[in-house]
């Protein structure tokens, strides 16, 4: 990571999640927010507008749903990395917001121990999943993407 800042957008409906996010992320001098949302239409403006490097992105987003999200943020920021950071401890969830493009999957009960090394797999082009969902998704957790 020759960078030596990563523009972050985080996007979290429930803002007391949001701060403590934020507040994980800026214990690191190379992460740098530049923008917040709590829904997924604002996201989606939000990652054109700004072209953040990282998009740490909820799945339970009101009027539209962050693999939704996701999906229209590859067309409209296709630079930017996201990993979503989410409760939804399904597979199947998990595996979708996955196949949107997404490289990480981070749950937030995880988050204390987990976020910032997820933000360093992601932001490498690595995948990342939580160790409590990785075993479920088998392989397609341990290896990096294929450019």
């Amino acid at each position: 990571m020759a960078q030596t800042s990563f523009r972050v957008l985080v996007v979290e409906d429930y803002e007391r999640w949001r701060r403590f996010l934020i507040s994980v992320l800026q214990t690191r001098p190379d992460l740098r927010i530049v923008g917040e949302a709590s829904d997924g239409p604002s996201a989606v403006e939000k990652a054109q507008e700004l072209q953040p490097d990282l998009i740490l992105l909820d799945i339970g987003l009101p009027s539209l749903n962050g693999i939704e999200a996701a999906r229209q943020i590859a067309k409209v920021s296709p630079k930017s990395k996201i990993l979503f950071a989410t409760e939804n401890r399904s597979s199947e969830i998990a595996d979708e917001a996955l196949r949107t493009g997404a490289l990480g999957y981070v749950l937030k009960s995880d988050a204390r121990k987990q976020l910032l090394p997820a933000v360093d797999a992601v932001l490498q082009g690595k995948r990342f999943v939580s160790s409590t969902l990785a075993a479920r998704l088998g392989e397609l957790a341990q290896h990096p993407v294929l450019k």
